[in-house]
């Protein structure tokens, strides 16, 4: 198995290697734009759906203002277009949501991050996504600290087989979320995918808010603002630049980013919210992001050799 075998098809141009290391930058920068979501959300007096309700619709009525404005494409097409994905976002919500209610948030977490796993093998399977065994083994590394950093910052014991079960289902969807901002690239924009699926996303989660039974009613001034930030910041930050890096990278590297976003949560908690961090955390936090760097070295370092193996074969033979 080559070095380049984790990579998606390339020419061995220097605008392929760019466009593989811009991705990989805005994947980062994606999970940290989504970390923020949960610090947010603890500021905001309102239920889980409601906030999801206002969010979405925020930020896809804002996402398609923009695009009107600069002459992009927003219609029909792109709602057709983006079912699928927002079928699967708007189910995550739901069943995240649910899964809370009955299950910690130790057991949903970690169900939730074993998402690369199966994304890994999906992309394999359907997308010629072939993963090294040094990746794999450092991306199980970085789930491994995961699962000490949440278990470690949670103390919450509540837990259920239906719960559980539900958290599976979120996870389920989330992998669908992520498979069908890939399987986009070609037939919508990264932003027309993202602005399809959150319009999607609200159109769903606005009526489950009122059958759980939640206050939706018009939000605080103090509500809006940290909804206004987490649409900017979770939403058309965080959801546009992962749409956008998936298209750049392989899916499973863009699915075991996400592996960050408990890591970053704990360190915007422990900025923000004095929430407190032990040493153990702070060990399986460093574990966690150096892994991921590894990861990123590594798929760089394959990329660059690929260009240059391709760039021999194509260059004529001098012969004197």
């Amino acid at each position: 198995m080559t070095n380049a075998e984790a990579l998606p098809p390339m020419s061995g141009s220097v605008d392929d290697s760019r466009d593989l290391s811009a991705g990989l930058i805005g994947a980062a920068i994606a999970v940290c734009a989504w970390s923020t979501g949960t610090v947010l959300a603890k500021g905001i007096d309102m239920g889980g759906l409601a906030i999801g309700t206002y969010r979405f619709w925020m930020f896809s009525l804002a996402l398609i203002l923009w695009m009107k404005l600069r002459g992009q494409t927003f219609n029909l097409h792109s709602i057709k277009a983006t079912t699928f994905g927002g079928i699967a976002l708007g189910a995550d919500i739901a069943f995240f949501f649910s899964a809370v209610k009955e299950t910690s948030i130790v057991n949903a977490t970690i169900i939730g991050s074993l998402q690369p796993i199966l994304v890994g093998i999906i992309a394999a399977r359907f997308f010629g996504e072939k993963i090294r065994a040094k990746d794999a083994l450092w991306s199980l590394v970085a789930l491994a600290g995961v699962i000490v950093v949440v278990t470690t910052s949670t103390g919450d014991d509540v837990s259920s087989l239906r719960g559980d079960l539900l958290a599976a289902a979120a996870m389920f969807s989330w992998s669908a979320y992520f498979i069908a901002s890939k399987r986009s690239k070609g037939r919508v924009t990264p932003t027309e995918f993202t602005a399809g699926t959150a319009l999607w996303t609200a159109v769903i989660v606005t009526p489950l808010g009122f059958l759980f039974g939640q206050d939706m009613s018009w939000p605080s001034a103090e509500n809006w603002l940290l909804l206004i930030a987490m649409a900017v910041g979770s939403g058309i930050v965080g959801h546009v630049l992962m749409n956008w890096s998936l298209v750049r990278i392989p899916l499973w590297i863009g699915s075991t980013f996400t592996l960050l976003i408990p890591v970053f949560s704990a360190i915007f908690a422990w900025i923000f919210l004095d929430e407190p961090l032990v040493a153990r955390q702070i060990i399986a936090m460093a574990v966690v992001i150096g892994a991921l760097m590894v990861i990123v070295r590594n798929q760089s370092a394959a990329a660059k050799s690929e260009q240059r193996r391709i760039s021999d074969a194509t260059t004529p033979e001098v012969t004197t």
